[in-house]
């Protein structure tokens, strides 16, 4: 299917389904939903699946996903240690990194969350991206999307009723003074007749139409509020920095705004902060809120014996407590009572991947999303040279190495990685890289001795099997094929990335099993977005006559899954074909979603 009829419908779907980070904090306070709001009835959790994944495949097929092992592991890791701590732990969540270079992020159905490259490689430490992830899961346990959907039906047809009355007044008006069109001062104002000026049932219409988009604006604003205020929580309960929040969102501010740290010319705002505005009063809040919220949890490990973990306090001291430090907007924090040791919710050693590995997959994230890797591997050399202490940093180094290996300059790359493995030996990152640059590098033997070590230390590890089963296939030997799939096969599940699926085919394929090599590579099409060619692949797979039974009810099964799924499409591009999709519409805008190209020097600067 040709890119620009993708785009379309990626664009339409984005439109209905996303929410984005950038939005401001300017109502008053904002409560939790109840448990029986009927948003959860808008769809059941099987349908907000299906959307979510299906969005996730659109994406895949223009090629905005970046799909790699190592940072979509990383990311898993993060979002689950937020999601476990989140108001809703039960729902399932999918963490993905977009390949666009702007600062963004958003949510949408069946816990799909979204992270630019440009959010990622813009925050500063791994409270600040956590922030960003605990902003997007509290739209998804809130039922921010559900709800804006039923707000819209039952607004909408309002909207369209005070749209045919004005029309209708205006045009009476119009009826009126008809004799006034020659008029120096009629309808046109001026001496231009009035068929040359503006239609005012139009304007009336045009009117009502930004009145929708202020009312759609107001109500993402209140979500944006209860998404900071859960987030913040849901931040602290899993062991961050609450305050990671206000500096996120300070920091976007001094890159976004006009004449900012970003460079942007005076004026020139960005669309979305233009609709959302990441205000003075929306930082101020998130640090308020912080703050009581670490005044509380201090408060109690006051109240934590260290030996017991249990609380000391008297029932009186506690409900005192909670009276002094709870915020005046009555939004309380307190109490707790699913964490059974609150000390533990000040000890950021227990909260998932460390900073370290942060600094890592932000380099990592920084050089793979580039288009033009020499200017990334020029923005590490310069940088290295002209000041120490950018150059003595481990995840620079990591990234200048990574940066020569997307020039092809794997001999340079080798002993940059070496010396960061030799510093930190345990380190499965940095040795991964190492292993990749000896086999970029010719150093096959090497290379493998290490990937086989790796794998028997860090069995299953995706990032590993993936590495190790592409310097098997390097040979082309049917035995080494053969190791390949035995070592791909135990990952092959819903949630794999297309790679996983496209190198155990080629696995397949070497090794001379032709029937399993057809379906990994049709599952692979199906993954990246090409629903329809992957139904063709199976429907001729299912002609070849060394089938056997178990082959033939496994393709049929493949088949009898993605048919609806293609039938769904090829309905939704019909509908967008007659209603005339546009990629610019009023929803589109809305959303906050952006695939245009970002501006300023934080988006030159890599």
């Amino acid at each position: 299917m040709p890119f620009r009829f993708r785009r379309q419908t990626l664009f339409a779907f984005a439109a209905a389904v996303a929410l984005s980070l950038p939005a401001a904090a300017q109502q008053a306070d904002v409560r939790l939903p109840s448990l029986g709001s009927s948003a959860d009835t808008v769809m059941s959790p099987q349908e907000a699946e299906q959307y979510g994944a299906e969005f996730l495949r659109e994406l895949r097929a223009a090629h905005l996903v970046l799909d790699d092992p190592q940072v979509d592991q990383y990311l898993r890791t993060l979002g689950y240690r937020l999601a476990s701590a989140s108001a809703d732990p039960g729902q399932h969540y999918t963490f993905t990194l977009i390949n666009i270079p702007e600062i963004n992020s958003f949510a949408t159905f069946g816990g799909y969350i979204f992270i630019f490259s440009g959010m990622f490689t813009v925050t500063q430490d791994q409270d600040q991206l956590a922030a960003v992830m605990a902003h997007e899961l509290a739209h998804i346990s809130q039922h921010h999307l559900q709800r804006a959907i039923e707000d819209q039906k039952k607004s909408t047809p309002l909207y369209v009723l005070g749209a045919f009355a004005a029309a209708l007044a205006a045009s009476r008006a119009d009826s009126g003074n008809r004799y006034a069109q020659n008029q120096p001062y009629g309808y046109g104002y001026g001496n231009t007749p009035y068929q040359q000026g503006v239609d005012p049932a139009i304007g009336a219409f045009y009117s009502v139409m930004a009145m929708m988009q202020q009312h759609m604006i107001d109500f993402t604003r209140k979500d944006e509020e209860e998404a900071d205020h859960v987030g913040i929580e849901t931040l602290a309960k899993a062991g961050f920095n609450p305050e990671g929040m206000a500096t996120v969102f300070a920091r976007m501010q001094a890159l976004l705004r006009p004449g900012g740290d970003g460079g942007m010319a005076a004026g020139n705002i960005p669309d979305f902060l233009q609709d959302h505005p990441v205000s003075s009063v929306r930082i101020a809040d998130a640090r308020a809120r912080a703050h009581v919220l670490e005044q509380q949890m201090h408060a109690i490990k006051a109240c934590v014996s260290v030996q017991t973990g249990v609380l000391h306090c008297k029932e009186q001291q506690l409900r005192a407590l909670d009276s002094k430090t709870t915020d005046p907007s009555g939004y309380g924090m307190l109490p707790l009572p699913f964490v059974k040791n609150p000390s533990a919710l000040l000890d950021h050693s227990v909260r998932g991947p460390s900073e370290r590995q942060y600094e890592l997959m932000r380099e990592r994230v920084r050089v793979l999303s580039s288009s033009d890797p020499r200017s990334v591997l020029d923005y590490y050399t310069r940088n290295m040279a002209d000041n120490a202490k950018f150059a003595a940093s481990a995840s620079n180094r990591y990234g200048y190495a990574l940066a020569l290996l997307q020039v092809n300059h794997a001999t340079k790359a080798v002993p940059v990685m070496q010396k960061l493995v030799d510093a930190s030996p345990g380190d499965l990152t940095l040795a991964l890289g190492l292993a990749d640059a000896e086999r970029h590098a010719g150093q096959r033997t090497q290379a493998l001795q290490r990937y086989a070590a790796l794998n028997t230390a860090w069995p299953n590890d995706p990032a590993i099997v993936l590495d190790y089963s592409r310097a098997l296939l390097d040979s082309g030997a049917k035995a080494d094929a053969k190791t390949a799939q035995g070592l791909l096969k135990p990952l092959l599940n819903d949630d794999s990335e297309p790679s996983l699926y496209a190198t155990y085919g080629h696995a397949c394929h070497v090794a001379g099993d032709e029937v399993h090599a057809g379906i990994a590579y049709a599952d692979a099409t199906f993954l990246s977005g090409q629903a329809a060619d992957a139904l063709d692949q199976l429907h001729r797979l299912l002609k070849r006559n060394d089938l056997d039974y178990y082959s033939r009810a496994q393709i049929n099964a493949r088949i009898a899954q993605i048919t609806p799924i293609v039938l769904e499409i090829r309905r939704r591009h019909l509908d967008q074909d007659q209603n005339g999709g546009d990629d610019n519409s009023l929803q589109g805008r809305q959303t906050g979603l952006r695939f245009g190209t970002c501006v300023g020097a934080a988006c030159l600067q890599p």
